[in-house]
C-alpha cells in the first residue's frame, strides 16, 4: 500500500509539473511579448514621438527585458522566423530551465506587477481561502449526508417535503455561481432589502484584531461567501447520495437489520450510509477543485483578498509568475483529490487493493 501510494503521488506530481510546463510555453509564446504587455499598463512611453523620447522607451524596455529575465530563449530549442527553417540548440540557458530550477528550490518567481515573492503573496491569500474552503468542505459534506437521509427516510415516515426539497435542488444546480452569489448578495446586504450582512471585504492584510471581535467581523464577512459555495455544491453531492442510500435500503441485509429491531434511522445511518459512501468518494472528494474554482468568483465578487481573488487579478494583468503559481496550486488539488479517493477506495473495499 505504501509503495502504491508513492506511486501515485510521483505521477500526480509529474501530471502537475507537464501542466505548468505547458502553460508556461504557451504564456511565454504569445504573438505580443511580455515586455510590451507589462509595459503598456505601467508606462506612458507608447505613445512614440521624438528621438528622444524613441531611445527612452527602448532603454526602459531593455531595462525590463533584463529584470524579467527574458533576455535569453524561452526553451531548449528554437526555430527560426523566417525561411529557410533552422533549428537551434540552446542548452540550459533558457527561461524554461531556469524556471524550473527555481520551482525545485521552491522559488516561485517575483511577481511583475509588485516585486513581491511570489510565495509570499499565495501565503498571505490562503490565510483567507484555506478557512474558507474548509468550512465550506465540512458543511457542505455534513448538509449533504443530513439531507440525503432524510430524503431516503421520507416515504417511510410520511415525508411530504422530499418532492419540493428535491425541486429546490434541481434548480440550485442549474444556477451559475456567479448568479446564486450575486443573488445572496442583493438579498441580504442591499439597504433596500435585508441589509444584515456586511458586503464589502475585508481589507488586504490578514485581521489584526483579536478575541470576539476579530470572530464576529471575520465570520459576518464569511457567511454570503460560504452560503453561495454550499448551495452550489450541495445538489451534487445529494440528489446521487440519496439514490445510492434507496438503493442499499432496499438490500436484503437491510430488511434483516430492521427484522431485528433496529429503527430506520439506525439501519439507514449504520448499515446503508456507509456501503452507500463508497461509490460516491469521487464526488466527495471533487468538492475541492470545485471549491476551488469557485473562490475565484466568490472572492472576486465579494471583495475577498484569497487566492481565488489574486489569481483572478493577476490573470487580468498579465502577471504570469502569479499565474503560473495559481496553475500549479489548482492543478494540485485536483491532482490530490483524486489521489484522495483512490485511497479512500482501497481502505473501504478489500477487493481494490493492490496485489502484495
Amino acid at each position: 500500500m505504501g509503495r502504491w501510494v508513492v506511486a501515485r503521488l510521483g505521477r500526480a506530481l509529474l501530471a502537475a509539473w507537464g501542466i505548468a510546463s505547458v502553460v508556461f510555453l504557451l504564456m511565454h509564446l504569445l504573438p505580443t511579448p511580455l515586455e510590451e504587455l507589462t509595459l503598456g499598463e505601467s508606462s506612458d512611453l507608447s505613445h512614440v514621438g521624438s528621438p528622444r523620447r524613441l531611445a527612452d522607451r527602448q532603454a526602459a524596455q531593455r531595462a525590463l527585458y533584463h529584470r524579467l529575465g527574458l533576455e535569453e530563449p524561452v526553451f531548449y530549442v528554437s526555430r527560426s522566423a523566417h525561411a529557410p527553417i533552422r533549428w537551434y540548440w540552446h542548452g540550459t540557458h533558457n527561461q524554461y530551465h531556469r524556471w524550473v530550477q527555481q520551482l525545485l528550490r521552491g522559488n516561485l518567481g517575483y511577481s511583475y506587477r509588485t516585486g513581491q515573492p511570489v510565495l509570499a503573496l499565495l501565503q498571505s491569500a490562503l490565510l483567507y481561502t484555506l478557512p474558507l474552503m474548509a468550512i465550506a468542505i465540512g458543511l457542505a459534506t455534513s448538509l449533504a449526508i443530513w439531507l440525503a437521509l432524510g430524503f431516503a427516510l421520507a416515504p417511510a415516515e410520511g415525508g411530504g417535503w422530499q418532492a419540493l426539497g428535491r425541486t429546490l435542488l434541481m434548480s440550485l444546480q442549474a444556477v451559475p455561481l456567479f448568479a446564486l452569489a450575486l443573488a445572496l448578495l442583493l438579498l441580504f446586504a442591499n439597504p433596500d432589502l435585508l441589509n444584515i450582512l456586511p458586503a464589502d471585504g475585508m481589507g488586504t492584510a490578514y485581521p489584526p484584531l483579536g478575541g470576539l471581535a476579530w470572530l464576529a467581523a471575520y465570520g459576518a464577512h464569511l457567511v454570503l461567501p460560504l452560503l453561495s459555495l454550499v448551495l452550489a455544491v450541495l445538489p451534487g453531492l445529494v440528489l446521487p447520495l440519496e439514490n445510492a442510500l434507496r438503493h442499499e435500503l432496499a438490500t436484503p441485509y437491510s430488511s434483516t437489520a430492521r427484522a431485528k429491531g433496529l429503527t430506520a434511522w439506525q439501519v439507514a445511518y449504520q448499515h446503508a450510509l456507509p456501503n452507500a459512501l463508497l461509490p460516491l468518494f469521487t464526488t466527495f472528494t471533487g468538492l475541492l477543485p470545485a471549491l476551488v474554482a469557485g473562490a475565484v468568483v466568490v472572492e472576486v465578487l465579494f471583495a475577498l483578498p484569497g487566492t481565488g481573488r489574486l489569481l483572478a487579478e493577476a490573470a487580468a494583468a498579465h502577471d504570469y509568475p502569479v499565474v503560473l503559481a495559481g496553475v500549479l496550486l489548482t492543478a494540485g488539488a485536483r491532482l490530490l483529490a483524486l489521489l484522495v479517493a483512490d485511497v479512500l477506495y482501497y481502505r473501504a473495499d478489500p477487493r481494490l487493493r493492490p496485489s502484495s
